[in-house]
């Protein structure tokens, strides 16, 4: 059984697998995707590997900055131009780029099926990405937040304590869950994610509150409260996955 962890050094969050083997010593490897996996006993206690993750925190990122400079590199296909689709809550909008005349008015809103991006030149693909990227944050923060709360109304009882959220740009994974510092990582792309796909994600992070591995209480947990978490986690996983 794979558990997954984190752990915060300085400004970086490290996340990591470990894999509970039958080996005489806790070993560390980090795979060519960047997945960070300790293996240990089963009888080597959870403590124990975070203090060993923590000591070879520095040596994690190094060899982390080498493998990610040889990652097959992302480009993004994105002009802003008017007709380009734009996913958001699950749905599929249409660009319309907008001339303004103050930068006052510089802005992104969706009306009707359509994202009007309202720039003062049209022409300046590096401010058009950013009023995007920035308008994409700014309805997550509102969306993630409502989830949370929604999520948080089932778990109160169980004396789970209320996190915060913060939301990142993460690889492979939609969210994660930082116990120390009760708080809830969120990938920004989740928002283009249905509304019922994203309280999922919430409700899972929020679980490891109560359990932080992937025990059967876990799951017994996820069944009760969300009984049809699969077939979200499948929509995530192979509809909007394959469209980012």
């Amino acid at each position: 059984m794979t558990e997954q962890h984190q752990l915060e050094y300085g400004s970086h969050i490290i996340q990591y697998e470990i894999e509970r083997k039958n080996v005489k010593h806790v070993n560390l490897n980090i795979k060519p995707n960047m997945t960070v996996v300790v293996s240990a006993h089963q009888d080597v206690p959870l403590d124990f590997i975070q203090r060993f993750v923590q000591k070879k925190a520095s040596w994690i990122l190094k060899h982390l900055g080498k493998f990610e400079k040889v990652q097959p590199e992302k480009k993004s296909e994105r002009e802003y131009v008017s007709g380009e689709s734009y996913k958001y809550l699950g749905k599929q909008y249409r660009l319309r780029v907008k001339k303004v005349q103050q930068k006052e008015d510089e802005h992104v809103k969706y009306l009707r099926g359509f994202l009007y991006l309202y720039v003062t030149d049209p022409d300046q693909y590096e401010k058009k990405e950013a009023l995007m990227t920035e308008w994409y944050r700014k309805r997550a923060r509102v969306i993630f937040q409502e989830a949370l709360d929604k999520a948080y109304s089932k778990l109160e009882k169980y004396e789970v304590p209320k996190p915060t959220i913060q939301i990142r740009t993460m690889r492979a994974r939609w969210g994660s869950c930082l116990k120390d510092s009760e708080t809830i990582l969120l990938n920004v792309e989740l928002i283009k994610a249905p509304k019922h796909c994203i309280e999922y994600v919430v409700l899972h992070e929020l679980i490891h509150f109560k359990y932080n591995d992937h025990s059967d209480q876990f799951y017994q947990m996820l069944y009760a409260l969300m009984p049809d978490w699969e077939k979200r986690k499948v929509i995530l996983d192979e509809e909007v996955v394959r469209e980012l």
